[in-house]
């Protein structure tokens, strides 16, 4: 983490000078030379995606850097990336304790997914009750009497579960972690919701990419991930039972129905375990956070104007298209409209950008 937050301020340094250097300008004249953002690898493939698209189309260079939600939030905290990017939202507490006040902007929705790996690759179900069982370590066989109860037509193998999880912090373990704690009271008292946890069983990786990686070379093992990485890797997941009952298995129309309720003002929203009848339960958006103000560590008025550009550009039609080509779910109107008016709060010098 201290190596990346070195090599992400070496480079803004660099982009600082280059945009700077030589050429008389004051701090405010400056042109951006490069846009610089860091945090959840659960959002990564859209990311690189859209941003290569960006980069090549504006001619600007915008950098992404998955180091995990927390890290990402700790990079906006010392002020050393034009954005950080969480699957986790700010509570108040964690608000409080920035340096400056933050706003949050939806990008898209994903999908949290139970993957494993069985021999034959089975289509499995699970319930919140199996779910709470196999991730506290209380099942540690794959063929116990519990899982064949709600998959009796699945012939389960005589396999220890090597329960895998997230080692750094992670808004993917956020989302999963709420997710239980909703299901499960156990869950919630022994365990609870947050970006690092005590895990009582199994073994840690790194990123969404280390977990789906431990996952496709462990038999036996199950762990929670991003579902982009999931069907990336050709990874089963599981179908797991919403609050109406139903089975379902996430995808992109599950996925945007888990957001059918009311979003606040400020998008500071849990979509975990809908009441949507036909929303995928582990769901969530995914925000990039940037300061109110932009007037900061000298950045200057064309550095803030270019990261407001490049985020309205991220919710726009142009770049939600990409959504669904790599396994996301685009933003419903409703929390467009919404990321569009928190945009419209973000100052320089006081003075609105928009």
């Amino acid at each position: 983490m201290k190596k990346f937050q070195l090599l992400l301020t070496a480079f803004i340094s660099l982009a600082l000078l280059a945009s700077c250097g030589g050429s008389g300008k004051s701090k405010s004249d400056a042109k951006a030379s490069a846009i610089t953002g860091a945090g959840a690898t659960f959002p990564q493939p859209f990311y690189n995606k859209i941003f290569k698209n960006y980069t090549s189309e504006q001619n600007l260079l915008v950098t992404y850097g998955g180091i995990g939600s927390g890290g990402g939030i700790r990079s906006l905290k010392d002020k050393i990336v034009d954005f950080g990017a969480s699957d986790a939202f700010l509570n108040d507490k964690k608000l409080a304790d920035m340096p400056g006040e933050v706003l949050h902007i939806p990008t898209c929705l994903g999908a949290v997914v139970a993957a494993y790996n069985l021999p034959g690759k089975p289509e499995l179900k699970f319930t919140p009750e199996l779910m709470e069982s196999i991730f506290m370590g209380k099942i540690n066989k794959w063929n116990d009497a519990k899982i064949a109860a709600v998959n009796p037509e699945v012939q389960l193998p005589d396999l220890e579960i090597t329960v895998v999880y997230r080692s750094d912090g992670s808004g993917t373990t956020f989302i999963f972690s709420d997710y239980m704690s909703k299901v499960s009271a156990d869950w919630k008292e022994k365990i609870g919701a947050g970006k690092a946890l005590q895990w009582p069983v199994g073994i840690g990786a790194k990123g969404n990419p280390g977990v789906a990686g431990t996952i496709s070379q462990t038999v036996g093992a199950i762990g929670y991930i991003g579902s982009e990485y999931a069907f990336a890797q050709k990874i089963p997941v599981a179908s797991i039972q919403n609050s109406a009952g139903n089975f379902i298995h996430p995808s992109v129309e599950s996925v945007s129905a888990s957001a059918k309720g009311e979003i606040p003002a400020d998008t500071r929203v849990s979509l975990t375990n809908t009441d949507a009848a036909d929303g995928y339960p582990i769901s969530s958006f995914t925000w990039l956070i940037i300061y109110k103000e932009q007037n900061y560590k000298k950045r200057s008025l064309d550095q803030a104007v270019q990261t407001i550009k490049l985020i309205d550009w991220v919710v726009s039609a142009d770049a939600q298209k990409e959504t669904t080509k790599v396994h996301y779910a685009p933003l419903p109107e409703a929390a467009v409209a919404k990321a569009k008016a928190v945009l419209s709060q973000v100052t320089y010098d006081g003075k609105s950008l928009q």
